[in-house]
């Protein structure tokens, strides 16, 4: 049987910054609170004329050139995303023509858990045989969907784009995957118009049912929770403890929710890769962002352990532990 391996990885943010001081302007808010809170201090936000089509395929591209892997030669693309370009026809369908890619291609909406989801769902199509490279993406438009008069939720988001590259290997990189979900969860973290239980129309312009609604301490009592234990339950499956992890890759929510999971877990703050800083949350693309931190950073090494771990609306949460494969 063939095994799964992230032979690439890549990223790409936005130029325009919109900055804490910027948002002073905007709400009833200051540096110094929204830092303490969530540890962001930045945010990138989409030109007008970006979709999330567009953010997807700029690091798609990337991740195929870092592997010098030719469009021709991917087997199936996987875009993770919660903010489509539209309702049809699916982003990763638009992705897939501006990366001049063949394949068959399709959108998964576990929001910000939608990399983890994806990462599995390309390790299985690997590990059967049904195809041999496959390109997940996690990206987001979340700017799209943020009301800049709500403190509590537009100091949080911004958009962004990671890609990986899987391709069938003979050394197993995929060592175990853990998802989970709980639907009653489903009203802490919303968008709630738009789709077919209520339609887009005027009132619901007007009321603003096209924004971003969140229960924040439930959600932060849920991810504190849920995520040392799915960590724990995939490193089981992985065959591997704590001791193993070399690097801890989280969601990048809110530094708090960060540093809590840290310490329930006991890894120290020199594993845990921190990004959110200057990115903000991008929901499915944080983690491939702050991994291509990693990366790019020179801090990767053949051989180590990495504990991709998310949570998102839905409720969604998984974990995924990773053997860093690639040598350069």
């Amino acid at each position: 049987m063939p095994f799964a391996a992230i032979t690439s990885v890549a990223s790409w943010l936005p130029e325009r910054r919109l900055t804490n001081a910027d948002l002073e302007k905007l709400v009833d808010t200051t540096d110094e609170w929204i830092v303490s809170r969530t540890g962001i201090r930045e945010r990138r936000i989409a030109d007008s004329g970006d979709a999330t089509s567009d953010l997807a395929a700029r690091a798609g591209t990337l991740a195929l050139q870092r592997a010098g892997v030719a469009a021709a030669d991917v087997d199936l693309l996987i875009l993770a995303t919660s903010t489509p370009d539209m309702v049809i026809p699916s982003a990763a369908c638009i992705t897939q023509a501006k990366m001049g890619l063949t394949c068959p291609a399709f959108d998964l909406n576990a929001v910000c858990t939608g990399f983890i989801y994806a990462l599995e769902v390309a390790t299985s199509f690997i590990e059967s045989g049904r195809a041999r490279t496959v390109l997940v993406i996690g990206a987001d438009v979340l700017s799209s969907v943020v009301d800049y008069t709500d403190r509590a939720t537009c100091i949080l988001f911004g958009d962004g784009a990671g890609a990986v590259l899987l391709t069938a290997s003979e050394t197993p990189g995929v060592l175990g995957v853990h998802l989970g979900a709980d639907g009653n969860g489903a009203d802490l973290l919303y968008v709630p118009a738009g789709g077919s239980a209520s339609p887009a129309n005027p009132e619901q312009l007007v009321a603003g049912g096209h924004h971003i609604k969140m229960n924040g301490n439930e959600v932060f009592k849920f991810a504190v929770r849920a995520i040392p234990q799915v960590t724990l339950e995939a490193l089981e499956e992985s065959q591997l403890t704590l001791a193993d992890v070399d690097w801890l890759v989280p969601h990048q929510a809110n530094q708090r929710i960060t540093d809590t999971v840290a310490q329930r877990l006991g890894i120290p703050a020199e594993k845990v890769v921190c990004s959110i800083e200057n990115t903000g949350n991008t929901s499915a693309a944080s983690i491939p962002i702050a991994l291509d931190s990693l990366f790019s950073g020179g801090h990767l090494r053949p051989g180590h352990i990495l504990a991709l771990v998310g949570f998102g609306a839905g409720l969604t949460y998984g974990a995924a532990i990773v053997r860093w494969t690639r040598k350069d």
